[in-house]
């Protein structure tokens, strides 16, 4: 697997953020409190969903499948990129990069998916509020979201088995902070099979992934704009628009990020763009989203605002 002038490549090396010292125990801090943020907002998050029964619906059932994969994708790559910024030499072995390859791309996937599902969610709840119950059963949502894990799975396994089936014959250096596809596959011989087959997956999948899943969230959103123009009064459109004001957040920051990595072309100095827009969706993005959702949902505040009473009664 992985060869290059007849050796098999056993290990990267990332070049990382930066090769200043002082920048890197500077980041070394920032990522670690983002990163510690992003831990106890989405499995606090996860946990309050859980332990409140006026949060056991569908919207927030696919809230707290939302913070899991926040979760998850920063977590694939979050903690090893902190470790590294200690290490004057980033190397990451082949068997964990390809792990890190295949879970990162799994999780971000399901992101998209995910993301799309909500926006049905709420096409549902806005314009057929009197079937919503029926159509958003237990059973639907479930089937949604293990839909959504065994794609992600699926295409994530599929890029990582076509990428550590290439031939890396130009170096073992990847510029970038964690195993990203487009800078692996740089890596590769450029007189390969697999390679084209390989890049065409690439763009394909990505480009594909992306903009079906924004279609799907920009259709439920023309209907239920529609469906909110026609409510009378200001009051029921304000109602309307406020239960989707968290979720168009979450999509305008996460689809404008990855729209602007990938439609941009593929140069150095559009690599070295990659790892700020990488940091951002990767780092910063599942810090933000249990942030939106808690200050700017009602019963999210409201119920956790009815734990902490009860947490401080028991202690008091």
């Amino acid at each position: 697997m992985a060869k290059g002038n007849d050796s098999e490549v056993t290990e990267f090396i990332l070049l990382g953020l930066t090769d200043s010292p002082e920048l890197q125990e500077l980041l070394l801090g920032i990522f670690l409190v983002i990163y510690l943020i992003s831990v106890i907002g989405n499995l606090g998050l996860i946990m309050l969903i859980r332990i409140s029964p006026q949060l056991h619906t569908a919207m927030y059932y696919f809230l707290s499948h939302l913070a899991f994969v926040d979760f998850c994708y920063t977590s694939s790559v979050t903690p090893n990129t902190m470790v590294n910024f200690l290490q004057e030499t980033k190397r990451i072995s082949l068997p964990a990069c390809a792990t890190q390859l295949c879970c990162f791309i799994t999780f971000v996937v399901c992101e998209l998916y995910t993301l799309s599902v909500m926006a049905y969610d709420r096409y549902v709840a806005i314009c057929h509020p009197l079937l919503y119950s029926i159509i958003m059963n237990r059973r639907v949502c479930i089937q949604m979201v293990v839909s959504t894990y065994l794609y992600g799975f699926s295409v994530g396994l599929l890029q990582a088995f076509l990428t550590f089936h290439l031939s890396f014959c130009n170096s073992n250096i990847i510029n970038h902070f964690y195993c990203d596809d487009v800078p692996l596959v740089g890596l590769a011989c450029r007189k390969s099979h697999y390679k084209d087959i390989k890049e065409l997956m690439l763009f394909t999948l990505a480009g594909f992934n992306t903009l079906f899943s924004l279609l799907i969230v920009l259709v439920s959103y023309v209907f239920i704009l529609f469906t909110i123009l026609r409510i009378q009064s200001a009051e029921g459109r304000q109602k309307a628009f406020s239960t989707c004001a968290s979720h168009l957040t979450s999509i305008a920051v996460f689809y404008g990020t990855i729209i602007f990595m990938y439609m941009q072309p593929k140069t150095n100095q559009s690599l070295d763009t990659d790892k700020v827009a990488s940091v951002f969706y990767i780092v910063v993005i599942p810090m933000l989203n249990p942030l939106i959702y808690s200050l700017r949902n009602q019963e999210v505040k409201n119920a956790l605002k009815r734990i902490m009473g009860k947490v401080c009664s028991i202690i008091k």
